[in-house]
């Protein structure tokens, strides 16, 4: 098996921009799908559609669209891809004195300074703030790029005031502290990606970067602020949610399709980390798809 290799991303603004603005479609996919940082805010609003969030060491699913801002050097996968279903994702990426060192600093900017805090767990925005800033950062394709300036800042003002946010990692997760770690909690996070649905044993995953058991069972919590064996089967239950709304499977083959070997178990952690059973699960976001 050939690992994915960590990586960091260089993110440089065309000539003329402070900023970066991307849009794709179906026409063009947003290909960078891979788990990866960089040191600029990301800001991703995705239009319809359903499919994972992969940020720090939060897993969560989404449908009908998303809208995240990503803090600097926060490790996360891409949101969409051929399967996702949305219409198209709007991606903005800035440093946060990407308009001088002190502009920020000034009273009229704390609260985005504040949310710029904030995001370096990672934040996902939900009910009427997605819909409509998510409208505007789509405006942004017919703008100028002294209109999508301020665009941009009015959207931040907005993420900055709303209360219709979730912080995802609530101890942030940040990958700028150190190099070697970097290379092995990505190392971990791409084993477990593309291992979840077999065993992943301790004595494997600690071998895999050079640690002793115990070592790495300190080393994954103190970052994470999990255990690595809830790690996975958060992975695998986010998982479990995505077939529940797209596939047609039993719910006893999406138990043994995610890893899961044990059925009782299996309704167990998810509804615990749902809040609602598989069968529920289902049945209500059929409801809301239908």
């Amino acid at each position: 098996m050939i690992l994915q290799k960590p990586r960091y991303e260089a993110i440089a603004p065309s000539f003329g921009n402070s900023f970066t603005y991307q849009r794709f479609d179906k026409s063009r996919l947003n290909k960078d799908n891979i788990w990866h940082y960089h040191p600029e805010i990301e800001l991703v609003y995705v239009n319809g559609g359903s499919g994972k969030r992969q940020i720090g060491s939060n897993l969560s699913y989404y449908t009908n669209g998303t809208l995240i801002l990503i803090g600097s050097n926060l490790p996360h996968c891409g949101f969409t891809d051929i399967l996702t279903g949305n219409s198209n994702e709007t991606v903005v990426q800035m440093k946060t004195d990407f308009l001088g060192n002190d502009f920020f600093n000034i009273p009229e900017m704390k609260k985005i300074q504040n949310l710029f805090e904030i995001s370096k767990a990672g934040v996902v925005f939900y009910g009427e703030t997605k819909a409509a800033l998510g409208a505007k950062m789509e405006a942004l394709e017919g703008q100028t790029n002294f209109e999508r300036l301020l665009t941009i800042l009015d959207v931040l003002n907005g993420l900055s005031t709303t209360e219709e946010f979730r912080i995802l990692n609530a101890e942030g997760f940040s990958m700028a502290a150190d190099v070697k770690d970097n290379d092995r909690i990505n190392i971990v996070f791409n084993h477990v990606k593309t291992n979840f649905k077999e065993e992943i044993t301790l004595h494997e995953i600690a071998d895999l970067v050079s640690m002793t058991i115990p070592s790495f069972c300190r080393y994954f919590k103190k970052i994470t602020n999990k255990t690595f064996t809830q790690f996975v089967n958060e992975y695998r239950l986010v998982h479990a949610s995505k077939l529940l709304a797209e596939q047609p499977m039993s719910i006893t083959e999406v138990c043994f399709e995610c890893g899961f070997n044990n059925f009782s178990h299996f309704n167990k952690s998810f509804k615990a980390f749902t809040g609602e059973s598989p069968s529920k699960y289902r049945k209500q976001l059929m409801q809301v798809l239908t």
